[in-house]
């Protein structure tokens, strides 16, 4: 990234850039143009010793002929140059008026310009066969396909003038019948109690079953074969109890059915690694100060 475009902010540029077409479009903006044969080679104009670049320039000019509908002439050659120095004097007073400091919205564009511009230059080459084929071995579970599960829960709350203790008791007698060979049905309608969104049956992602129950019922159906019914498991204020009717194990797919994913991973974390390094090189070489602990809302 260059010390230019360092210094002129994407979101200055679209700001002004707008705030310029508005203007225009009122008949605002004046054409001024004073040529100046001292500049440098390669630099269209200055505004208050900050360059626009003959290469922004050109550019500038290449968008407006794209959507023109005759030749592009020194008239509008010069019309896009002052849209441009009119641009950078907006940008300049911008930051004069602290708007970069005290706006969130543009400092949140800010970030996330700068976010995207050092994970772009971070992307890597077009990795080779080999590289492709490391990198998803060593990130085979990555990769893999989840399992689904087919779970029959009950539910065991504690009930009005029942305490936890007598809760945990239904579930532990509902285990011992399911175990012993009592119907479901018969054990739900005896013992459990009904949940307030009703669980989906058949085959499920862990991922979904989750959602229904918490993360530790759903541990513990991970850990379950096809026909086992579980201990009583806490999840929320509740006791559940399962039966796994079924299960289909994950799936370890070949990596020419992944290698769009697998190329995009790549290129995710290489954008990672980068963007850490960068704002770890910045807070090196700035100088950040902290203020102890309870004394920042004093």
């Amino acid at each position: 990234m260059s010390d230019n475009a360092a210094n002129r902010p994407p979101v200055f540029l679209i700001v002004g850039a707008a705030l310029g077409l508005f203007l225009a479009g009122l008949g605002v903006l004046r054409e001024r143009t004073e040529f100046d044969s001292g500049l440098e080679s390669g630099i269209a104009a200055t505004v208050n010793g900050v360059p626009i670049e003959s290469e922004a320039f050109e550019q500038a000019v290449g968008l407006l002929a794209a959507d023109a509908r005759n030749a592009i002439g020194p008239a509008e050659r010069t019309h896009v140059l002052n849209r441009l120095i009119e641009e950078e004097l907006l940008v300049q007073r911008a930051r004069e008026l602290g708007v970069d400091q005290h706006d969130r919205r543009v400092r949140a564009l800010l970030v996330r310009q700068m976010i995207d511009s050092i994970v772009a230059d971070a992307q890597p080459e077009e990795p080779s066969g080999k590289q492709l084929a490391d990198f998803y071995e060593e990130n085979r579970s990555y990769f893999a396909r989840t399992g689904r599960l087919w779970v029959d829960p009950m539910r065991f709350d504690a009930r009005d003038g029942e305490s936890d203790t007598e809760a945990a008791a239904r579930a532990a007698q509902a285990t011992a019948q399911l175990r012993a060979g009592a119907a479901p049905a018969d054990v739900r309608a005896a013992l459990a109690d009904p949940s307030i969104i009703p669980f989906p049956q058949g085959m499920l992602p862990p991922a979904k079953i989750r959602e229904y129950l918490g993360p530790s019922p759903t541990r513990a159906a991970l850990r379950l074969e096809p026909g086992a019914i579980s201990e009583p498991i806490r999840g929320g204020s509740a006791y559940y109890v399962l039966r796994m009717v079924d299960a289909q194990p994950g799936i370890q797919p070949p990596l020419s059915e992944v290698e769009k994913e697998v190329r995009t991973e790549m290129q995710r974390r290489a954008g990672d690694t980068a963007l850490r390094s960068y704002l770890d090189d910045l807070r090196e070489r700035g100088t950040v100060r902290l203020s102890p602990p309870g004394e920042a809302d004093g």
